[in-house]
C-alpha cells in the first residue's frame, strides 16, 4: 500500500479524489447551481425593470411572479421530496432543466400579466426541481456519508450566481432585449444544465466505502431520531428555518433600502449591499476550513446567533458607515452559513434514508415566508417606518435564535 506522505501516494489521493462520485457530483452541480439561480430567482434583478418597462406593468406585477413562483415551490416541496428520494435526484433534476428551459420560453413569449404569473408559477415547480432543495438531496444520494462536506463545497459555487448572471444578463438585455435574454437564459439550462445532471449525477458511493474515506472524527455519528423524537425534531427545525426565512426573504429584496434609510446614500448602500455577497461566501470557506469539525447543531446555533445580532448592530450602533458595515458583514455571514445549515443539520438528525421528504417537509413553510415577506416588509415600511420593519426582523431573528437553542439543549438532553 502507498504511503500518502510520499509524491506517489499524494498523486494516486488526488486521483482517487478527482475520480469520486461526490466529487464529479460537486462539480456539476456547482455550475448548474450557479446557472440555475442565474436565470430564475435572480433574472429579475437586472431583467424586472426592462420587463416594467417594455409592458408598462407596474414593479408590483413584475417582482410578484417571483412572489407566485416560491408560493408554488412552497406547495409542491414534499411532493418533489419524495420524488427525489423515490425516482433519485438525477431524474428529477434533469427533467427540472428541462422544465426550466420551457418556463423561460413561456416567460418570453408572454403579453399579459395573467400569462405573465402563469409563467412563474410554472417556473416555481421547476425551481424546487433545480435549486439548493433538491441538489443537497441529490448530493446526499450521491455520497451518504460525505453529504455534509459535499453541501459546504457545492454552496461555495452558488454564491456566484447573481455575480456571473447580472452582468451577463444585463450586457444581453441592452444587446437584444429581455425577451431574447430570456430565451438564451433557456437554451443555456438544456444545452449545459441537462447534461452536467445526467453526468455529475450518474455514479453512487457506496455508503460504507465513502464512510471510511471521509475524513474528520472517527466517532460514529448519532443515530437518526426516529418516532416522536423525528417529529419534534422536524417541527423544530421548521420553525427555525421559518423564522429565519421572514428575515432573509426581506432582506433579499428591502437590503439596500434599509441602508439608505440608516442615512447611506443610495451609491454607498448599493455599494455596501454588495459586500453581503462576500461574506456569505467567507462564511463558507470559513466552515470548510475552520468549522469542519464543528457538530452540524453547533453550526447551526453559531450561524444563526449572527442573524439576530446584525439586527442588533444596526439598531444600536447609530447611522453611521461603520455600522451599516458591521450589519452587512455579519448578515452576509449568517445568510451564508445557514444554506448549509439548511441541509446538514437534517442530515445529521433524521439520516439518510428519506432525507429528500424531510428537506421537502422542511422547505415548505421556508418558501412560503421567504415570499410572503418582502411584500409584508413594504407594508410595515410604507406605515409605520423602517425603525418598525428593523424590529420586527429583529424580532424574527430571536425566534430562530432562541428555537435553535432550544432544539439543541432538547436533542443532547432527550432519552437515547
Amino acid at each position: 500500500m502507498q504511503d500518502r506522505s510520499t509524491p506517489a501516494g499524494t498523486a494516486s489521493g488526488w486521483r482517487t479524489l478527482v475520480r469520486a462520485p461526490v466529487t464529479r457530483a460537486v462539480v456539476a452541480l456547482g455550475f448548474t447551481q450557479i446557472i440555475a439561480w442565474g436565470t430564475t430567482l435572480y433574472a429579475l434583478g437586472v431583467l424586472g425593470k426592462p420587463i416594467a418597462a417594455d409592458t408598462g406593468w407596474s414593479q408590483g406585477v413584475v417582482f410578484g411572479g417571483l412572489t407566485i413562483a416560491l408560493l408554488v415551490s412552497s406547495a409542491v416541496s414534499t411532493a418533489i421530496g419524495r420524488m427525489i428520494d423515490r425516482r433519485g435526484g438525477r431524474a428529477v433534476m434533469a427533467a427540472g432543466s428541462v422544465l426550466v428551459a420551457a418556463g423561460l420560453v413561456l416567460l418570453s413569449q408572454v403579453t399579459h400579466p395573467y400569462a405573465y404569473w402563469a409563467a412563474w408559477a410554472f417556473l416555481g415547480l421547476a425551481m424546487r426541481m433545480n435549486l439548493y432543495d433538491a441538489a443537497f438531496a441529490a448530493l446526499v444520494q450521491v455520497a451518504p456519508a460525505r453529504g455534509r462536506r459535499a453541501i459546504s463545497y457545492l454552496t461555495l459555487f452558488g454564491g456566484f450566481a447573481s455575480s456571473a448572471f447580472w452582468p451577463i444578463g444585463h450586457a444581453l438585455d441592452a444587446a437584444y432585449g429581455w425577451r431574447a435574454t430570456l430565451l438564451v437564459f433557456a437554451a443555456i439550462n438544456l444545452a449545459v444544465c441537462l447534461p452536467l445532471h445526467w453526468w455529475g449525477l450518474a455514479r453512487r458511493e457506496p455508503e460504507r466505502g465513502a464512510a471510511a474515506a471521509a475524513p474528520g472524527p472517527s466517532a460514529p455519528a448519532p443515530a437518526p431520531l426516529q418516532g416522536a423524537a423525528r417529529t419534534v425534531g422536524i417541527a423544530l427545525f421548521a420553525l427555525i428555518g421559518a423564522a429565519s426565512a421572514v428575515v432573509f426573504g426581506a432582506m433579499a429584496v428591502h437590503l439596500v433600502p434599509l441602508l439608505e434609510a440608516s442615512g447611506l446614500a443610495l451609491g454607498t448602500a448599493v455599494f455596501l449591499a454588495s459586500l453581503k455577497g462576500f461574506a456569505q461566501v467567507a462564511g463558507r470557506v470559513w466552515e470548510i476550513v475552520l468549522g469542519k469539525n464543528l457538530a452540524p447543531v453547533d453550526l447551526g446555533r453559531i450561524s444563526i446567533a449572527f442573524l439576530p445580532l446584525s439586527f442588533l448592530v444596526l439598531m444600536l450602533g447609530g447611522a453611521s458607515l461603520w455600522t451599516a458595515l458591521a450589519f452587512t458583514l455579519l448578515f452576509g455571514v449568517s445568510n451564508g452559513l445557514v444554506t448549509i445549515v439548511r441541509g446538514a443539520v437534517p442530515l445529521a438528525l433524521f439520516g439518510a434514508k428519506g432525507y429528500g421528504e424531510v428537506l421537502g417537509i422542511l422547505a415548505t413553510p421556508y418558501l412560503l415566508l421567504a415570499a410572503l415577506s418582502p411584500a409584508a416588509f413594504a407594508v410595515v415600511v410604507e406605515h409605520w417606518g423602517y425603525g418598525v420593519g428593523e424590529a420586527i426582523m429583529l424580532g424574527a431573528g430571536l425566534v430562530s435564535f432562541l428555537s435553535m437553542e432550544a432544539m439543541a439543549h432538547w436533542y443532547r438532553r432527550r432519552p437515547r
